[in-house]
């Protein structure tokens, strides 16, 4: 297929095109990133009040490009770059003008390959409109590079370097060698599998770039999340890589929502092109309708906050984390959350001290192939089952393994009571009865009737900061999932249908303190549960 755009001519034109332009960035003895900068101011804003004016970059854009093109020994250093900010603070602009200066200009490489990625059609057009609409205010670009319009691409005759737009609905990414990849919107990608192509396809590169800028995600467990958790430890000196670089803009958790320093943490273009009265508008919007403040806060705050309504506060359960003790022989409260066929299960222990702080003891099993669940699921299994946190059991939920090890725990410590769901719960009393253990067992309700207690309780003990839990990867997971919904009477149970992802250890531990404090013993008898 020829090549379609402005000026389109053949390709055999491609050294004479080679030359063209200002390329403002060649004067000697400016550093690489100073080149960076220099190609970037001399594009044209396209849109808004300042539209036909140059670009010139703000202070904390031109640190970030600082601390990424830095140069040592004729190479950067840093491979993958993260800028997380609230939105519309210029990241649009600013990855165009970055994609087009590695496909035809300082960082441009011959027959180099430039990719935008996104999480659908619609958001990977985007960065492609944006350069269009660069390239259309500069006469040597028009020259340069010319667009197949109907698949976003780009081609630079200049080098023979190529940039596409990627979406996750994208059919494949195999044979991609990618020299530099810009990721927008990461934090609210619903896997990293297109992020993990990408990164795993730059091996042929001698010096290639994964940069992605976006939002938070809203929990813990999202590929965003965890490329800013490691980039806050290697900020921090807890980890050296040097390859690595985090650029975070983000209010802290006990900072206010409705003052305008916290704005700007997240923020640092507001009052310039980040307009002032679109936050007051948002922040004014989020005071008087309460389901809308954990979006403010996600987005505008750039906080990691989900923006539908979650059971735990990630903070108190955090709080929580200190290492559970549960001495043997101990007599504790059990409950199980038996999966179907596919889903995961979960046994739960719980043991009150002296001083009424309880200890939770988690076990969970996943049926199925670890990586597929990995990749379904977007939570780490494969590395939690070599952890020894998670077990595997083939490809069903198999009741003979949990209650193999209920009765070795059991056997360590005394199981006063253990709840269970209706659910299987047959399939797990004869495996039970045929190994020779006879644990007590109490009937749980999953509907309000009965969970609106257990909640309740539940609830109280995290917000007392009366649990410890040892931070457990998997059931934190769970809690930061955890969605309530409220009956006609405003009881609560905690909703699996609701909930963004796999909550089984959070329900056992509700069943857990249910029958420990509400269905059997009065928070005044706890000293009894001590052996």
């Amino acid at each position: 297929m020829g090549l379609r755009g402005p000026r389109a001519f053949s390709i055999s034109k491609r050294e004479a095109i080679g030359d063209l332009g200002p390329q403002a960035w060649q004067p000697a003895g400016l550093k690489r990133w100073e080149k960076v900068v220099a190609f970037i101011e001399s594009l044209t804003i396209t849109s808004g009040a300042l539209a036909g004016q140059k670009i010139k970059l703000r202070g904390f854009q031109r640190k970030f490009i600082r601390d990424v093109y830095r140069e040592v020994g004729g190479l950067r250093p840093v491979r993958t770059a993260v800028l997380s900010t609230g939105r519309k603070n210029g990241k649009t602009q600013l990855a165009a003008a970055l994609a087009l200066c590695h496909l035809c200009g300082p960082e441009a490489e011959n027959r180099g390959e430039v990719y935008s990625c996104a999480n659908d059609r619609f958001q990977a057009a985007k960065i492609f409109q944006e350069m269009m609409a660069m390239i259309a205010q500069s006469p040597w670009l028009m020259e340069r590079c010319h667009a197949i319009y109907a698949q976003h691409i780009l081609n630079d005759l200049g080098t023979g370097s190529v940039y596409a737009a990627l979406s996750r609905e994208a059919r494949t990414k195999m044979g991609l060698s990618p020299s530099f990849v810009i990721y927008d919107e990461l934090g609210q990608a619903p896997d990293d599998a297109l992020y993990r192509a990408m990164d795993t396809a730059m091996g042929a590169r001698l010096n290639p770039l994964m940069m992605v800028i976006s939002t938070q995600a809203a929990d813990d467990f999202a590929p965003m999340s965890r490329l800013i958790d490691y980039g806050l430890k290697v900020n921090s000196k807890l980890v050296k890589d040097p390859a690595f670089h985090l650029t975070f803009y983000g209010a802290e958790h006990d900072d206010d929502p409705w003052s305008v320093a916290t704005w700007r943490k997240a923020n640092p273009a507001l009052g310039d092109f980040r307009s002032m009265e679109d936050v007051q508008r948002q922040a004014q919007q989020a005071q008087s309708m309460p389901a809308m403040e954990n979006s403010f806060r996600n987005l505008i705050l750039n906080q990691r906050v989900a923006s539908e309504t979650r059971f735990v506060d990630r903070i108190k359960w955090k709080a929580c984390g200190g290492a559970a003790q549960i001495p043997a022989g101990a007599r504790v409260f059990a409950a199980v959350d038996l999966g179907a066929t596919r889903d995961m299960s979960a046994l739960v222990l719980l043991y009150g001290d002296a001083q009424q702080v309880f200890h939770v003891l988690p076990y969970f099993w996943l049926p199925g192939n670890p990586q597929t669940r990995t990749d379904e699921d977007r939570a780490p299994y494969v590395e939690w089952i070599r952890k020894k946190l998670l077990y595997s059991i083939g490809e069903t939920t198999d009741p003979k393994a949990i209650a193999l090890k209920i009765a070795e725990l059991n056997g360590i410590y005394r199981i006063t009571a253990l709840a269970f769901d209706r659910w299987r719960i047959g399939d797990l009393q004869r495996e039970l009865s045929a190994i020779g253990c006879h644990v007590p067992l109490i009937p749980h309700g999953q509907g309000y009737k009965d969970m609106g207690p257990a909640v309740e309780v539940l609830e109280r003990h995290i917000v007392q900061e009366r649990i410890r839990h040892g931070n457990h990867p998997v059931l934190a997971m769970n809690a930061a999932h955890a969605v309530v919904t409220r009956d006609a009477t405003n009881a609560r149970k905690l909703d699996k249908a609701k909930s963004n992802g796999r909550i089984d250890g959070l329900v056992a531990l509700a069943m857990a303190f249910s029958i420990a404090l509400v269905k059997g013993m009065k928070p005044v008898d706890v000293e009894t549960m001590i052996g």
